[in-house]
C-alpha cells in the first residue's frame, strides 16, 4: 500500500507565509508527477502546483511568482513554500502522487491522494 501524508498548514494573516510538506510513503517504486490541488468551501478542487520526476514545475496563474513547488525524489517528498498568503489562498490543501509500483504483470502507475491540509489567511 501507499500512504500519501501533508503537513504544515495553519493559519496566517494575509501577507505571510507557509509551507506545506507532502511525502508518500509504502511500496513505492517510483513517483512521476506530485502536485498540490486546493479546494474552498463550495468550490471543485483546483490544481495549484505540480513537478515532474525531474523538476520541472508549473503553476496556476493565481500562484504564479507567489508559490514554489520544490521536491526531494530521494525521500519522496514534494513541498510548497507559499508567500504573500492572500485570504482566497484559504483552502484545504491535498497532495497526490502519480506512483509507480511492483505489479502482477510489471510496473504499474497510479494516483494516490494525501487527507489534506488547512490553510486559513485572515485578512
Amino acid at each position: 500500500q501507499v500512504q500519501v501524508v501533508e503537513s504544515g498548514g495553519g493559519l496566517v494573516q494575509a501577507g505571510g507565509s507557509l509551507r506545506l510538506s507532502c511525502t508518500a510513503s509504502g511500496s513505492i517504486l517510483s513517483i512521476n508527477r506530485m502536485d498540490w490541488y486546493r479546494q474552498a468551501p463550495g468550490k471543485q478542487r483546483e490544481s495549484v502546483a505540480g513537478i515532474t520526476s525531474g523538476g520541472i514545475p508549473n503553476y496556476a496563474d493565481s500562484v504564479k511568482d507567489r508559490f514554489t513547488i520544490s521536491r526531494d525524489n530521494a525521500k519522496n517528498m514534494v513541498n510548497l513554500q507559499m508567500n504573500t498568503l492572500k485570504p482566497e489562498d484559504t483552502a484545504v490543501y491535498y497532495c497526490k502522487a502519480i506512483v509507480v509500483r511492483s505489479g502482477t504483470y510489471g510496473p504499474t502507475s497510479a494516483a494516490y491522494w494525501g487527507q489534506g491540509t488547512q490553510v486559513t489567511v485572515s485578512s
